[in-house]
């Protein structure tokens, strides 16, 4: 098997190609080039040359006419750009409530500029927000907390009473100011 070149990083473009072979392989059978063409909008001789480059530097099995399989190393790869496409793709849409498609874009130009710290607080933060309830001004301050000890159902909870209970004396507390104000007005 090829040795993968240390000299060099990747570039968006191979990263791209990888996640298209990871992706085509979950759907098909087997990847061709012209599926690979296909999906990235590029002509068939531009993928073959691609190909050629990607099976020197050991990321893919590739010869004229056969068809393109990822080693385990370009599977890491391709697993890898899924995976961070994924997280934000979700972050703009779920979060930001950005349009799927201008989220798609996006994330793909993201994926590969993000800093693996920044993508990793990024994932950790978009299940902090789906697994603990938003309550209070403080919840994001939480999110550090959680970010070391993991998810914690018991303390999410804990919170979320708390907040239950602050609000409820507030609202109280608000009812018999607003009934007091309005009786010295009278």
């Amino acid at each position: 098997m090829p040795e993968i070149s240390k000299e060099k990083p990747l570039t968006a473009v191979m990263e791209d190609y990888l996640e298209t072979i990871f992706d085509l392989d979950k759907e098909k059978k087997v990847v061709r080039v012209k599926d690979i063409a296909r999906r990235l909008g590029v002509k068939m001789p531009t993928v073959t040359s691609m190909l050629k480059t990607l099976s020197k530097r050991g990321l893919v099995h590739y010869e004229k006419y056969e068809y393109v399989e990822l080693t385990p190393e370009g599977w890491d790869v391709g697993h890898e750009m899924r995976r961070r496409h994924e997280i934000l793709f979700r972050f703009l849409t779920d979060i930001l409530k950005i349009k799927a498609d201008v989220a798609d874009e996006e994330a793909c130009k993201m994926e590969h500029t993000l800093s693996e710290a920044t993508l990793e607080s990024l994932t950790d933060f978009m299940a902090f927000i789906q697994e603990c309830p938003r309550a209070g001004e403080s919840w994001l301050q939480n999110f550090e907390e959680y970010r070391i000890h993991g998810y914690k159902p018991e303390k999410c909870k804990t919170r979320s009473d708390e907040f239950a209970c602050g609000l409820k004396e507030r609202i109280d507390h608000g009812d018999s100011s607003k009934s007091d104000s309005s009786d010295e007005q009278i």
